[in-house]
């Protein structure tokens, strides 16, 4: 209201006192002490004159006129100043006192880019130029606060609450490179009301429009990057990190925000270090203190990765900490440093190449912005020799060429290097100067579109409305900062609403002229909904720190547990700290840090170190085994053999000894044996469904006929016996018809049993994958357990029985002894059968088909050997005995 009753009023002074001093700060070559005149009044009524003198000490000001003009108050220099008392009067402020951050001066560059480009516009602001003030407050409370309420003043003169400027009307205020200093702006813009935009990083405590109505982020949410710093640890397994943040505010917050999001990624933080910001009062033990607290941690201490945050003012005390250590070590620091957004530890340069080899190979996340066009030909054009207007380009050409400036040729020039003015940016490195737009500048860059955009928006308003008061309220002269605010919400950008979702990961690489250039190694990208997000880390362009030997670090609380192994967790220890046990036997853990062996699949077995499962291999009697070749040879040899015996007993089918043993049997015993030989191939190869139907049916079907036959002949001599006693009745039973009733009476019961289990429960081939750890046993399941024990239990019986009756008449006198012949190899087929039970029930896979494979063998070898192989001894090697006399002899001679 005060500046509104000074325009409104004419005829007003502006102070009581007529004699003033004047002093310009439109730019360094201002005159100090010259006496002006200024309208004071009526702005539009120049009407009286007054002479005003600067009521505070001056404030240096890169100025440029306009008929509005956009504030800035940019952080450039960075000190470290003393607390003051009020024993003494405080030291009179000085621009250039502090360290110049020379990439900070593009900040400068930005805004003026951006005015000069809206003045060129003749669409956006036509017929009104803009102009503005530019402010250091290096990073001093005192200072930004003095600024602060300089911005609502004339340019000439520090007054406030007046402003006696006709032109020159101010629209907005661009400060704030932290937090803290965007609050220090805010509590004295509030007052005014005028819009302050912030050009720093986004902060959520300045979110809050009831504490901070005027003030407008232009910086988006950057939210993601904690889940981009989560993402690279996880990327090289660093699970096990300290964390150093600046001791204010954002920093707590910073380590609010990170340590869920890492705990949620299985990362421990091993230790949180707030370092305080440093100025001159630390001296002595004070400094000592830190130093060494610094040291113990960093030293000591597990983790060798460490994430950094704040930004290049508030870390400045910890570069010089780590400046002071490696000072007293001569070792550099071997961390490897992952720095957030806003932080950039290169801004400050350093001569001691220890302190910034402990910072080579950093790791940072930048933001991606928009590139400018022009930006960069705007900045090729700046040189202290043109500009004179910019009180910040000397002290950036200084520091930025490390030169100075003065007469050639003088003393002080020949130890140092002159600056001629036509040094070049584009030759500074990165970690100096630029000459791409970076984020702040950015932010700068749209906060000034935004503004003039806003006032666009106003002015626009004044031509179209038609109310008379309205259009008063919006004439030029009557028009006040905070009638923007409606305005700049409508056009503020979207951006300051969304988050920052895409990153590029950076290397800062020492190069041999102890600067750091900046090498892109990698890209992240959040914009994917949920937690899926594409990234992409070029490894082998990474440059690390020379104590890790060009080799990825290790940040882990213990060793990493290697596959074969799994963690167990450590008692009162973080997740991060455990111990590793080997996987239990049958379990594997094919990965490193493993939480819990696993099974393998059943097709699959684990290995001895038990890190991989290993397929399965199929086990069954194939014939390349050698076992089943042997067998197999056994059997077609057999096979073979017993079509030669019956082919004997055939050409000697009418010699008295194949007559008395009753032909017609021996025909059917010697194709059942040689059928018994050719079955036990069906065992052999792989079990299919065919052959799992066929293979024990047959055999048992077979061997029944076989030992039916042996059964027949026994009863068939018994009966011969006992048919040449006279007048006995059994006579009449002695002939072919007994012997084929025996056949086939024994045999159909095994037919029939054998038919109900392939018609209710057939046998089927199955994979058993849990009897053997390394093999699959291909086999036939039997199905019917109880039929299959059936089949095998009546031939048993039917061997028994024949083993008995052979037994009981192995004395009767009978031709060639055949009785006693069938009772050996009874008793053979007996034993082998009887072995076989419990052999069987004990091995698995091709063995048990093997110990099946040699009992048809050995059993039907048994019968082939003892019946048959003493007759065709004498039908083929002694003829002369196979004769009807000796025949008769043989049954007259007395029981042996």
């Amino acid at each position: 209201m005060a500046l509104q009753q000074v325009r409104m009023k004419s005829f007003q002074k502006c102070l009581p006192s007529k004699n003033t001093l004047i002093r310009l700060y439109s730019s360094k070559e201002s005159i100090n002490g010259r006496q002006q005149k200024f309208p004071c009044v009526d702005c539009r009524k120049s009407l009286t004159m007054c002479i005003l003198k600067k009521s505070f000490s001056g404030l240096d000001v890169y100025y440029k006129p306009g008929d509005y003009i956009i504030g800035g108050i940019l952080s450039q220099f960075s000190s470290t100043p003393s607390m003051e008392t009020y024993k003494k009067p405080p030291k009179p402020m000085r621009m250039n006192s502090g360290i110049m951050q020379t990439k900070n001066y593009q900040h400068v560059q930005s805004l003026v880019f951006a005015i000069n480009k809206i003045n060129e516009d003749p669409l956006l602001l036509p017929n009104i130029s803009l102009g503005f003030y530019i402010y250091e407050n290096t990073f001093d409370s005192r200072k930004t606060y003095k600024t602060t309420l300089a911005v609502p003043s004339s340019v000439d003169r520090m007054l406030p609450n007046y402003n006696c400027d006709q032109k020159d009307n101010l629209l907005a205020v661009i400060g704030g490179i932290d937090t803290k200093t965007s609050v220090q702006i805010s509590n004295v813009l509030l007052s005014y009301k005028i819009p302050q935009l912030v050009y720093g990083s986004f902060d959520p405590l300045l979110q809050d429009k009831q504490r901070f109505p005027s003030l407008y982020l232009t910086a988006p949410d950057n939210v993601f990057q904690y889940a981009a710093i989560a993402q690279l640890l996880l990327h090289f397994m660093w699970t096990w990190v300290g964390l150093i943040v600046p001791d204010h505010d954002s920093g707590h917050r910073f380590v609010q925000t990170l340590v869920p999001v890492l705990v949620h990624s299985s990362i421990c933080v091993e230790f949180t270090e707030a370092i305080p910001l440093i100025n001159m009062d630390f001296k002595g033990l004070a400094l000592t203190k830190l130093i060494e607290s610094m040291s113990e941690t960093l030293t000591k201490g597990k983790a060798k990765v460490i994430v950094l945050s704040g930004d290049s003012h508030s870390l400045f005390g910890f570069r010089l900490l780590i400046a002071s250590y490696v000072r007293w070590s001569m070792t550099p620091i071997g961390k490897v440093w992952i720095a957030s957004t806003d932080c950039d530890i290169t801004s400050i340069k350093s001569r001691n190449i220890l302190d910034l080899v402990s910072f080579n190979a950093t790791l940072s996340f930048a933001t991606q912005t928009n590139e400018v066009l022009g930006f960069r030909g705007f900045l090729r054009t700046l040189s202290p020799r043109h500009t004179f207007a910019d009180i910040f380009i000397r002290d950036f050409w200084k520091e930025a060429f490390a030169c100075v400036f003065g007469r050639a040729g003088s003393a002080t020039q020949r130890r140092q290097t002159y600056c001629t003015g036509e040094e070049k940016l584009d030759t500074l490195p990165g970690s100096v100067f630029e000459t791409s737009m970076s984020t702040q500048s950015y932010n700068i860059y749209m906060a000034v579109y935004t503004i003039a955009q806003a006032f666009h928006s106003m002015y626009t308003l004044r031509h179209t409305s038609h109310l008379k008061l309205l259009r008063s309220h919006l004439e030029p002269w009557n028009m006040q900062p905070w009638q923007l605010h409606p305005f700049l919400e409508k056009v503020l950008p979207k951006r300051k609403n969304q988050s920052t979702t895409q990153y590029d990961i950076l290397n800062w690489i020492l190069s041999p002229n102890m600067s750091f250039n900046q090498v892109k190694v990698g890209r992240m990208d959040f914009a994917a909904p949920g937690d899926h997000h594409n990234y992409s880390i070029d490894e082998d362009a990474i440059v690390w720190n020379a104590i890790f030997n060009q080799t990825v670090p290790h940040s882990l609380c213990t060793e990493r547990c290697h596959p074969g192994y799994s963690k167990m967790q450590q008692k009162e220890q973080p997740v991060c700290c455990y111990d590793f046990i080997p996987c239990p036997k049958g379990t594997i853990s094919d990965k490193m840090d493993a939480e819990k062996c696993v099974q393998c699949t059943n097709d699959r077995y684990p290995n001895e170190d038990r890190n991989k499962c290993l397929p399965k291999s199929m086990s069954f009697l194939s014939y390349q085994d050698p076992l089943a070749m042997v067998l197999v040879a056994l059997a077609v040899a057999f096979a073979l053999i017993t079509a030669c015996v019956l082919w004997v007993f055939v050409k000697h089918h009418n010699t008295p000894i194949v007559k008395a043993n009753n032909r017609d049997l021996t025909y059917i015993l010697l194709i059942s044996l040689l059928l018994c030989f050719l079955s036990s191939l069906l065992f052999i190869g792989y079990p299919g469904k065919v052959t799992c139907l066929l293979r024990q049916s047959a055999f048992g079907t077979i061997f029944s006929v076989s030992v039916s036959c042996i059964l027949a002949k026994t009863i068939t001599v018994i009966l011969a016996f006992m048919a040449t006693k006279p007048e006995n009745r059994m006579r009449k039973g002695v002939g072919k018809h007994l012997a084929k009733s025996v056949i086939i009476s024994c045999s159909l019961v095994q037919l029939s049993v054998c038919t109900v289990w392939l018609g209710t429960s057939p046998p089927f081939p199955e994979l058993d994958m849990h009897s053997q750890s390394e093999q699959i046993i291909v086999q036939c399941n039997e199905g019917s357990v109880l039929l299959f024990y059936t089949v095998l239990g009546y031939m048993g019986i039917l061997s028994l029985i024949s083993f008995i009756v052979a037994f009981l008449a192995r004395r009767l006198p009978d031709s060639f002894n055949e009785a006693k012949f069938i009772t050996f190899s009874m008793l053979v087929f007996c034993s082998v059968w009887i072995s076989f039970v419990p052999t069987y029930l004990s091995t698995k896979g091709k063995y048990m088909v093997a110990v099946e494979i040699f009992s048809i063998l050995a059993s039907s070898i048994g019968l082939l050997s003892f019946i048959f192989f003493p007759k065709c001894y004498i039908i083929i090697l002694q003829p002369n005995k196979n004769t009807r006399e000796f025949l008769m002899q043989k049954r007259k001679s007395p029981m042996v």
